[in-house]
């Protein structure tokens, strides 16, 4: 029998911006593993020569819809992918398909974004803040509209330290539209160079314009069936469809990644910091209670405001940045990878300028070491490049590794208790009842796998683990060494002063 998340969604028509990332992916799948929705409708763009239609089909063979496919190798037909781009005029869609989302939408999640911290302040814009407008207005013609649920982030009024489920327009040093007409205007270079001004307190171009796009959706949804949803930094798969996918090196699994490989060894974190981290499965399941809910009760006047959902650990089962390393490092025997270039350790320091000075020798002294070692084997050297790219990410994220946020979850938990006990079971988002021990025992062989392209199974395993114990040999010796030369070292220069 079907829910009533199931019996609402059942014959819609769905589009969604975001459907080839990340969380998209997800939300994909899920529709299709648990409702009947009549038809998806994605906003795609072409990339490396690549249509629509052609991107769309290597989702067959991603692990993600692999156990969708299994039960109904035709499920994708219900997929239909429209030729588009953020950063085009009128989200670069043709007429036809405009008009086509305009006679059939009913539910719409845009979810569309560039997650990268510093992107150059006017793609930042086109993308996270122009195309949440070029979406409402879309929305405004769509006949048969039901749901918008727009997705932003928790950390897009980072300048609180108490985070409420309410709009933040004062933290903006100039009003959302007058920046849009600037990014008309002037051509990209000059638009660049203002960023610092037009940032003001916020700390990169991510959350300034997603904090952009909210005071839009303020500002301007109008009668819109709209919801703000804000999930924290959105991480691997718990439990569905598969546990531990992911497909990115963006946010805290990129470090954990560069750990477990052995290259990240120093980092900036405060291991007391409370980390806001969610799980993608976790996020689609709420995503998709949202549009059923905002549905439901469109026609009662709640808000004056578009409602905001804050979707962050509960204060029942808190993580901290302490737990994410502590966890992991207790369970890097268990499965360790075959790619590793050293015996995995993570050392942290909240102070930025002592990671400045450690990296020369946790870092950069052993790249250069390495990449010296592929020039006589005439290869081409790699490790410093990409050591210098690690490090700017890594400072970018620093602030987001130190703080401690509250986030109020008042809305968040109000729709929990929504839903019917079946559709908690299926649609399942209560941050209270999540053990963190068991996620990351489930997300870590998934590390392997997805990210790491290591094959399944134990003789894979076994094969790290022979690798691993080389590594922790090769480590003791070393740190003998190093210390060994350092005491000699002292007692010259102690003989030399003191006449021992």
């Amino acid at each position: 029998m079907a829910t009533d998340i199931q019996t609402f969604y059942k014959d819609k028509v769905v589009f969604l911006t975001g459907g080839s990332g990340f969380l998209g992916k997800v939300l994909i799948e899920k529709l299709l593993r648990t409702t009947q929705v009549k038809r998806i409708y994605v906003l795609i763009r072409t990339k490396n020569g690549q249509d629509v239609q052609d991107r769309v089909s290597t989702w067959k063979t991603d692990p993600v819809f692999l156990l969708l496919l299994q039960s109904d190798p035709d499920v994708l037909k219900r997929v239909a992918p429209l030729a588009g781009d953020c950063l085009a005029p009128d989200l670069g869609l043709s007429q036809s398909d405009r008009q086509l989302l305009v006679d059939e939408v009913q539910v719409v999640f845009h979810g569309a974004a560039t997650v990268r911290f510093m992107e150059p302040l006017h793609i930042a814009l086109a993308i996270n803040t122009r195309a949440a407008l070029l979406m409402m207005e879309l929305a405004k013609e769509m006949q048969q509209l039901v749901a918008f649920v727009h997705v932003s982030t928790a950390f897009s009024n980072c300048v609180e330290k108490h985070i409420q489920e309410r709009y933040y327009p004062e933290n903006l040093n100039c009003p959302v539209r007058k920046v849009l007409q600037l990014y008309e205007t002037l051509d990209d270079e000059l638009m660049d160079n203002m960023t610092p001004v037009l940032l003001g307190k916020f700390p990169n171009t991510y959350t300034y314009t997603k904090a952009l796009a909210e005071q839009l959706l303020q500002n301007e949804a109008g009668d819109l069936p709209l919801c703000t949803f804000r999930p924290g930094a959105i991480i691997s798969t718990y439990k569905e469809p598969v546990a531990g996918w992911i497909d990115n090196l963006y946010g805290p699994i990129g470090m954990l990644y560069g750990a477990a490989r052995g290259f990240i060894r120093i980092t900036p974190l405060n291991v007391k910091a409370q980390a806001g981290i969610v799980p993608v499965d976790y996020c689609v399941n709420m995503m998709i209670a949202l549009a059923w809910h905002t549905a439901r009760n469109g026609h009662k006047v709640l808000h004056p405001d578009p409602p905001i959902y804050n979707f962050t650990p509960s204060e029942k089962r808190p993580v901290t940045w302490g737990d994410f390393r502590d966890k992991v490092s207790k369970l890097k025997t268990v499965y360790p990878l075959t790619q590793m270039m050293w015996m995995p350790f993570l050392h942290c320091t909240r102070s930025l300028w002592l990671f400045k000075f450690l990296v020369y020798f946790y870092h950069l002294l052993p790249g250069y070491v390495f990449d010296l070692v592929l020039q006589l084997r005439g290869r081409k050297p790699r490790l410093i490049k990409l050591y210098r790219k690690i490090h700017k990410n890594i400072e970018v994220l620093a602030p987001f590794m130190d703080t401690s946020w509250r986030f109020d979850t008042n809305n968040t938990q109000h729709l929990w208790k929504q839903l019917s006990p079946e559709d908690q079971l299926v649609y399942d988002f209560d941050m209270s009842t999540v053990d963190w021990d068991d996620y990351f025992i489930r997300a870590l062989p998934g590390l392997r796998v997805y990210l790491g392209k290591e094959e399944p199974g134990e003789e894979g395993l076994q094969r790290g683990r022979v690798i691993l114990r080389r590594f922790k040999i090769l480590h003791s010796i070393l740190v003998f060494v190093l210390f060994s030369g350092a005491f000699a070292i002292l007692w010259s220069i102690l003989k030399a002063l003191f006449g021992l």
